[in-house]
């Protein structure tokens, strides 16, 4: 499996061939964005699809199921580990700091893996206020006549397009007022694999979601 160094070079390799977008805001389309072997060691974690029922359109409506690569995780799957060190690593964050122009000093990394079932679905929304980065990092592919992608919208009610999906592919963008993404309802066969990725505010007050709750972002 990779370490930690292998996976900060893949994806700073990645985010300087990232192709940006300005509409309808900013964001950046990745491609190989982890080493393969990451990836797969991720997709082949002993981790179970949470049973729940209607999301309601928010991933907190079931919070007490959901999946992070907290202290705990790492200490148990070492590609947990690899991976956060990975994405708090001073050249990660200082070039994401750089290429997408956001501040990251003094921030916690948080990171979710999400495994979405036929029936998920979330609303429009824009991830303001406690979180300064969002990156996607889909895992897997979804079969040909399905697109898993996350839906990107120019306002709440203005679907605009949506992100591709396949194995390693990624999505970046900051939060901001016209941040407006989300999951329309349609049909998953299986499992729809996914990393969500963030940079936090200091008080994020669920300290068991952050890979470093005691080590913010330098």
């Amino acid at each position: 499996m990779s370490d930690p160094k292998t996976a900060a070079a893949r994806f700073l390799a990645s985010l300087d061939a990232s192709r940006r977008t300005e509409a309808p805001y900013r964001h950046w389309l990745l491609e190989d964005v982890l080493p393969v072997d990451m990836c797969g060691a991720v997709a082949a974690l002993p981790l179970a699809p949470p049973q729940i029922a209607d999301t309601l359109g928010r991933r907190e409506t079931h919070n007490s199921t959901r999946l992070f690569f907290g202290v705990e995780e790492q200490a148990r799957y070492p590609v947990c580990a690899a991976l956060a060190r990975a994405l708090q690593s001073p050249e990660v964050t200082g070039r994401l700091e750089q290429v997408c122009g956001v501040a990251l000093g003094g921030s916690s990394l948080r990171i979710e893996y999400c495994l979405d079932t036929d029936g998920f679905w979330l609303e429009p929304h824009t991830d303001i206020g406690a979180k300064f980065f969002t990156m996607l990092i889909y895992l897997n592919a979804s079969p040909a006549d399905e697109e898993w992608g996350t839906d990107v919208y120019a306002a709440p009610d203005e679907y605009a397009g949506t992100a591709p999906f396949y194995p390693n592919a990624g999505l970046i963008f900051v939060p901001g007022k016209d941040t407006w993404h989300g999951f329309r309802k349609r049909r998953i066969t299986g499992v729809r694999r996914s990393l969500i990725v963030n940079y936090v505010t200091p008080d994020w007050r669920a300290r068991h979601e952050l890979a470093f709750p005691q080590t913010p972002v330098a």
